[in-house]
């Protein structure tokens, strides 16, 4: 799994490059997004633009990402492909984060 990551001057980004966020990733998935993200500013926008497949095992390693941050600081998702945007929407995902259709969509919605 390979993650980098950036910095605004109100967010965190952090990018998946890799196709895939399934059962076979998920646990290294998860252990990077916490080094990635230990601290940082309160908002964390991951960016799923190269991810093109989600299963169930890598839905909740996004989900342990997001409560390992902790209170007062929120994972929004940004740049899903329709195949893991429906994954969201029909497991009612899109209503525990913030869904956004690009990167600039997310960096826009805080600046806005």
């Amino acid at each position: 799994m390979s993650l980098t990551s950036t910095a605004t001057d109100t967010a965190q980004i952090i990018t998946v490059n890799a196709a895939r966020i399934d059962a076979a990733m998920a646990i290294q998935f998860k252990e990077d997004m916490r080094a990635h993200s230990a601290d940082g500013p309160a908002r964390v926008i991951l960016d799923l633009s190269a991810v093109e497949f989600i299963d169930s095992s890598g839905l909740g390693a996004i989900v342990a990402a997001m409560k390992q941050l902790g209170s007062g600081r929120r994972l929004d998702l940004a740049g899903l492909t329709p195949t893991v945007d429906k994954v969201f929407r029909l497991t009612r995902m899109d209503t525990v984060f913030d869904l956004f259709a690009s990167l600039d969509d997310a960096i826009a919605a805080e600046a806005g």
